[in-house]
């Protein structure tokens, strides 16, 4: 295991390799509460990696990486191979695309498999994906799995491997629902937390401003003129919102290295603008929170939440896309004005309180001038509330 950490160039293992790492050698199962950016590919690649039987010519899979995208199963595969020697093989099942292409690769024989949960039962129950052999089993990002409806899918995998395994189980958040799979299909693991409440971390600085839907397109360019970042994702709920921003931008001289990534985009498209927005050449990226899991970049200084989420956890995993491997970041949240229950579930969720942005003072002064009669009336509404209260 070493001599992998030192071929790679890994000086010092991060906190979730260190602590997952000795006690899958030790062949426990383990559920490891881990956002993204915090090296947990590694954490159990290496030791997957370091007990494969090399010895067989045609081999079969060995251990099984379930993960809740597509983008999100090719970074850990294409991480897998980074760490591997050449002779080890693996393949990485997702929809998307032609299934005669994986099922030929599966027939050649592999080690490790990694993929989505719906992928995987399609090719279990065609016959083309062979577990007899399974020893090893990972969950990654597990409770976006359940989040997107994949539980259903996991449980017949889970059912359908050999019950002499090792199961591993990383996790941004521990809901009951995921405590309860880990409590019918794991024995006896061990729990480590490395979430530190998550996005609270010193690394990454958030902020919010209190916006109306019909003013957020201008104070969006004017904080991306002011924060000039490296690179930003820029998060919308729905996709045809993601669409609409996206060529609204691409309108605007300044952002011409716009970008745009959503549900309805084939793979092929998606996995363009993912190397566009990887190698540079896409500064903003407008997202659905298809990629809030999905992609590993480190230079990613800026995130915005042009629409906040709808789930007070899926913040956690937007915001977690910056302040990566001990970089620093920071998070912008565009709140409406009846959106405050919303704010403070995030509030909540993450055990902290954003700071209001300097651009807030802006904000009021330009909406005061454009809606005088609805300001008006909110100022109205708030003494007759304060009134009240005194009586």
């Amino acid at each position: 295991m070493l001599k992998t950490l030192d071929r790679i160039g890994y000086e010092k293992p991060s906190p979730v390799q260190a602590g997952v790492i000795p006690l899958v050698m030790e062949e426990f199962d383990v559920i490891g509460q881990a956002r993204t950016g915090t090296g947990k590919t590694a954490a159990f690649s290496i030791p997957i990696l370091e007990q494969l039987d090399m010895d067989v010519r045609k081999p079969k899979p060995q251990a099984l990486i379930l993960a809740p995208t597509r983008e999100l199963a090719v970074q850990v595969e294409n991480e897998l191979r980074r760490l591997a020697p050449d002779d080890v093989r693996s393949v990485c099942l997702y929809g998307g695309k032609p299934i005669r292409g994986q099922i030929n690769r599966l027939n050649e024989g592999c080690h490790v498999v990694v993929g989505t949960p719906g992928r995987v039962i399609d090719h279990l129950n065609r016959g083309t994906l062979n577990i007899d052999q399974l020893w090893f089993i990972v969950l990654d990002e597990a409770d976006r799995m359940l989040d997107i409806g994949f539980r259903p899918d996991i449980e017949r995998i889970l059912r359908r491997c050999p019950k002499e395994r090792q199961t591993l189980l990383l996790s941004a958040t521990l809901p009951p629902a995921i405590l309860e799979l880990a409590r019918r299909y794991m024995y006896r693991p061990k729990v480590i937390n490395f979430s530190k409440n998550n996005v609270s971390a010193e690394t990454i600085d958030q902020y919010f401003m209190t916006v109306p839907t019909e003013m957020k397109f201008e104070v969006l360019e004017k904080l991306l003129q002011r924060e000039d970042p490296d690179q930003a994702i820029i998060f919308c709920r729905t996709k045809l919102g993601t669409e609409r921003l996206y060529r609204k931008l691409l309108k605007q001289t300044d952002f011409q290295d716009v970008g745009t990534i959503h549900g309805d985009m084939n793979q092929s498209a998606r996995d363009r603008m993912m190397k566009g927005f990887r190698s540079g050449k896409v500064r903003y990226l407008v997202a659905t929170d298809v990629v809030g899991r999905g992609i590993d970049i480190t230079n990613v200084s800026h995130i915005v939440n042009f629409d906040i989420p709808t789930l007070s956890e899926d913040y956690v995993h937007r915001v977690g896309r910056t302040g990566r491997m001990g970089k620093t970041g920071v998070a912008f949240s565009f709140v409406c004005p009846d959106q405050g229950s919303e704010l403070n579930a995030i509030e909540r969720t993450i055990n902290k309180q954003l700071e209001s942005d300097p651009m807030q003072e802006f904000v009021d002064e330009r909406r005061a001038i454009l809606y005088p009669h609805q300001v008006a009336a909110e100022k109205r509404k708030k003494s007759k509330s304060k009134y009240r209260r005194g009586l």
